[in-house]
């Protein structure tokens, strides 16, 4: 009686491929196409995606995702500003690019930045007969605005802080805990600009969320039991040039200052436990709050 022909095994996925390799976890056998080096061995397709969904992702110390490492957002936020830079001196001509103020940094306005700067309630000019602002139902010009800036110098000021402290806080925090501190930041300090400003003043600029996000990075510091050497003296100077230097606002920057301290101190200090639910309340409560800010400072101006 003859024996059966002993066969070679085949990969479970390609049957035409023989092998003599098999997955560490489910030992089926497995080609060189399917391969998945493992700590030991190899190991099949279904069973790396197995282990990936099952595998907890690793977080930062303040439950943020560790992808926040790569940057992302904060060159979405600087690709944001510059492209509406570049809508603005399209719109405003070389105005826009040096313009007047201290030095050429603080440009003069263009369309783009009369459609969406802090305005309270008040004409263009001598020649518009139209009121425009928030308290003229304009409400998008509180977010609009931390995107638009007077100058190409006053741009580049802002981006180069946003670039340096934006990466180290969005690699501590997390993508989305950061984009939610910058924008908080920003909207503290144009809800801040429309409580205390004249109604006629314009303001714009990205330095109310910079003033927020240099806040946050001494917040996060000292949570961290890590020296605040290194923004400290950045703090007191920028607070300094906003009071010495014309043409800025004073509670744009002093409003982004207190609010991305405060957004900082939720997203830090919020207790392991519950920490999502704790920091996802807290900053739904501060935005609540320059709402109804808002809202009052609307009242006041249109009674």
């Amino acid at each position: 009686m003859s024996e059966s022909p002993v066969t070679a095994p085949v990969c479970y996925r390609h049957p035409a491929k023989e092998t003599y390799v098999r997955c560490t976890r489910c030992e089926r056998p497995i080609c060189p196409d399917c391969m998945n080096a493992a700590s030991v061995g190899h190991q099949c397709p279904e069973c790396v995606a197995e282990g990936r969904r099952t595998q907890r992702s690793a977080r930062t110390a303040f439950g943020g995702s560790v992808a926040g490492r790569d940057g992302v957002v904060t060159r979405t936020l600087i690709g944001i500003n510059v492209l509406a830079m570049v809508i603005s001196v399209a719109t405003g001509g070389m105005t826009a690019v040096a313009g007047g103020g201290w030095g050429g940094l603080l440009g003069q306005s263009t369309p783009l930045t009369d459609w969406g700067s802090v305005i309270g309630y008040a004409t263009y000019g001598p020649f518009d007969s139209e009121l425009h602002g928030v308290a003229a139902g304009e409400w998008y010009r509180l977010v609009t605005a931390m995107f638009l800036h007077y100058g190409v110098l006053h741009l580049l000021m802002n981006m180069y802080a946003l670039w340096i402290l934006g990466r180290e806080l969005e690699a501590v925090l997390g993508r989305l805990r950061f984009a939610a501190l910058y924008v908080l930041a920003g909207l503290g300090g144009n809800v801040a600009a429309y409580l205390f400003s004249a109604p006629n003043a314009a303001t714009a600029g990205a330095s109310t969320a910079v003033f927020g996000l240099m806040a946050a990075t001494f917040v996060v510091l000292r949570r961290l039991n890590m020296s605040v050497a290194p923004i400290l003296p950045i703090i007191m100077i920028n607070v300094l040039f906003t009071f010495v230097v014309a043409n800025i606002s004073v509670a744009g920057h002093l409003g982004g200052l207190v609010t991305g301290a405060l957004v900082a101190a939720i997203l830090a200090y919020a207790p392991r436990e519950r920490r999502n639910l704790i920091q996802g309340v807290g900053c739904g409560a501060v935005a609540a709050l320059l709402l109804l800010a808002a809202i009052l400072r609307t009242v006041d101006l249109l009674g």
